[in-house]
């Protein structure tokens, strides 16, 4: 198949255009700078270079999350969001796609403290949830358009290199990781070989609407701090305090990223009979910090 992909030399992006390759697709990478071997495009201005038939489209594509939000921040984070789903949107329905498979996170959910959040599951409060159903509101014309519309609400995504993981580790190399404040809260995660085939999944079996790519195990914060010093083979015993991350990274980042609670389960990916080959985080981190 010939497949668009956005955010195509990103993390997930990346891994993702590889192992379409790899099982023959051709891949397009989408690219605002027009590097060689992509194809442009401009989210702001809602157009792409795009020719000839596409089969399908993944938009991976979107502004990090990254740490503190100021206004400027928070404004790169819905634009890039709004314009670029809005504008693959429009080539799903011009090129009459097979499947389109959006972006998406489990910040919909907001924090939600022990409740079990599955993908029929109402959205929650803040920033990032609100930002969230925007985005997914923004691929709305694709679906009415009657084109198979996938929502990949991705979770923490965990490998040994890109991501939020080497700096995740880098207090337990040092030997002062721990907790993040109570460490009461849920942590939902998935390593990134299942998010790659995931991915793959929601396209060969045509799933629409909202895909929890997290693991069936969510955990709480204290226990995958404990797992971590484990697999590093170093202590997990310093919590990072409240106040500190508030002053660091800003209250509103650190509240609805770090602290929230969500505990997600991925019912469409198992009851559609996917198999995680990253299902228990104890053995995950093994193998991500290579003592497996």
């Amino acid at each position: 198949m010939r497949i668009v992909v956005s955010g195509a030399t990103g993390f997930i992006g990346s891994a993702l255009s590889g192992s379409l390759t790899s099982a023959g697709h051709e891949v397009v990478a989408l690219s605002r700078s027009s590097r060689p071997g992509t194809v442009r495009w401009d989210p702001a201005a809602r157009t792409t270079d795009v020719t000839g038939h596409v089969d399908a489209i993944f938009h991976l594509a979107g502004e990090s999350i990254g740490d503190r939000w100021t206004r400027a921040k928070k404004q790169a984070l819905v634009s890039s969001r709004i314009d670029g789903t809005a504008t693959l949107a429009q080539l799903a329905i011009d090129k009459s796609v097979k499947h389109f498979i959006s972006g998406s996170a489990i910040g919909y959910y907001g924090s939600r403290g022990d409740e079990e959040l599955d993908e029929a599951a109402s959205p929650g409060s803040g920033f990032l949830a609100d930002l969230t159903v925007q985005w997914e509101a923004a691929a709305q014309p694709a679906v009415e358009a009657g084109i198979p519309t996938a929502f990949a609400r991705t979770s923490l995504v965990l490998a040994a290199s890109g991501g939020s993981f080497p700096r995740m580790a880098l207090p337990f190399k040092l030997g002062v990781g721990g907790p993040i404040g109570s460490g009461r809260q849920w942590w939902s995660w998935i390593s990134l070989r299942d998010e790659v085939r995931a991915l793959h999944h929601i396209m060969e079996h045509t799933i629409t609407g909202p895909v929890n790519l997290s693991s069936p195990q969510p955990i709480l914060n204290k226990e995958f701090a404990r797992e971590l010093g484990s697999a590093m083979g170093r202590p997990s015993l310093l919590p990072a305090p409240v106040f500190g991350l508030h002053l660091l990274l800003g209250s509103e980042f650190a509240d609805q990223v770090l602290l929230a609670s969500q505990r997600v389960v991925p019912t469409v990916l198992t009851g559609t009979g996917f198999e995680f080959l990253d299902g228990d985080l104890a053995s995950a981190l093994r193998r991500i910090t290579g003592r497996a």
